[in-house]
């Protein structure tokens, strides 16, 4: 009875997973996806921005999940610290340095101050890096489409689906 219950969740699997890669959507609806997904992902958004993403698939079907969620493969919490970093570093750079912060103490009450210049950098890095991504993804996604590229990756994609939910 467990065995079947693992057979039949292994093939839903199996299914739901090739239909997200077999999603047919334009370069466009994949380099947008990418760019959203980007610009969610690049905000402080504490980790409800993959609800978000869960609430804008379920909403429309011109998302493609799959360039939707490659933005946290890019865009990870490893990166993001960098990104954080980069942002509080240009929103001084714009709005000059916090008043009572410095490496050995920092004001409680500067509190707000590193909040704006945090916000700031961050929304104009996003931005950036929107903009970025959607030339990107739209230009793979134009070769993908065009070649055999696309064939051979869907392929591979195929075969290692079948390797690991057989396993």
């Amino acid at each position: 009875m467990v065995r079947a219950r693992c057979r039949a969740l292994s093939a839903r699997l199996r299914a739901e997973i090739r239909q997200a890669l077999l999603e047919k959507h334009t370069p466009r609806e994949v380099a947008g996806s990418f760019a959203l997904g980007t610009f969610i992902t690049m905000l402080p958004t504490l980790g409800t921005g993959l609800l978000l993403f869960f609430g804008i698939v379920a909403v429309t079907e011109r998302v493609s999940k799959i360039a939707l969620f490659a933005s946290v493969v890019v865009f990870n919490p490893v990166v993001k610290w960098g990104v954080y970093a980069s942002s509080f570093t240009l929103g001084v750079a714009l709005l000059g340095p916090v008043e009572g912060v410095s490496r050995s103490e920092v004001s409680v009450t500067a509190g707000p101050d590193i909040v704006v210049r945090l916000l700031l950098g961050n929304l104009i890095l996003a931005a950036i890096a929107t903009a970025v991504g959607y030339v990107v993804a739209y230009r793979i996604a134009i070769r993908l489409e065009k070649g055999e590229v696309g064939e051979a990756l869907e392929e591979a994609v195929d075969d290692f689906v079948d390797d690991v939910l057989t396993e």
